[in-house]
């Protein structure tokens, strides 16, 4: 193993697994699939063990894209619909750095949460857009920014805002 995956043991462990977790699969239809699929395969077959459903389950990843087929397994697993992502590239230099993640770590403090840094980095564009939209008269392109802030508050602050709203008027 040691000699063929040199360049990724990662790669080699997910083999592994695929090759654990789904015995009844044969070899051919693992390998049409690619492995990307089958290890999300793997983890169904892991948490459904006797259970496991190969024929609907092979269907599906034969049938749907590796994101689709990914959100699916992850939908089956955790219950929870997933939304669609993308991972953004850019360049930010070594100055920039510390600015960036003062301003993630903050906004993660400020919302109490434990999402993501993808979640704290539209909280903060969010806020951005807010402020440019009041300071330059663009009364339209503040509401939507602010429905997705509040929506993104914490059950006990969005509440408290409510009621501070509810006052006022």
């Amino acid at each position: 193993m040691e000699r063929k995956f040199l360049e990724s043991k990662r790669k080699a462990y997910y083999l592994m697994a695929i090759h654990e977790q789904l015995p009844s699969i044969h070899k051919v239809e693992l390998q049409q699939l690619g492995w990307s699929k089958a290890t999300e395969l793997a983890k169904v077959g892991r948490r459904e063990d006797q259970r496991f459903d190969s024929a609907t389950w092979l269907h599906k990843a034969r049938e749907l894209s590796n994101e689709k087929f990914k959100r699916e397994v992850s939908k089956h697993l955790t219950g929870k619909e997933t939304e669609p992502w993308e991972i953004l590239y850019f360049k930010a230099y070594k100055s920039q750095l510390s600015v960036i993640e003062q301003a993630l770590e903050a906004a993660g403090l400020m919302l109490r949460s434990d999402k993501s840094r993808g979640y704290c980095l539209e909280m903060i564009c969010a806020d951005f857009l807010a402020g440019v939209s009041l300071e330059a008269g663009n009364r339209d392109a503040l509401l939507p920014c602010l429905t997705r802030l509040v929506i993104g508050l914490p059950k006990p602050q969005k509440k408290q805002l409510l009621q501070e709203v509810q006052v006022t008027f």
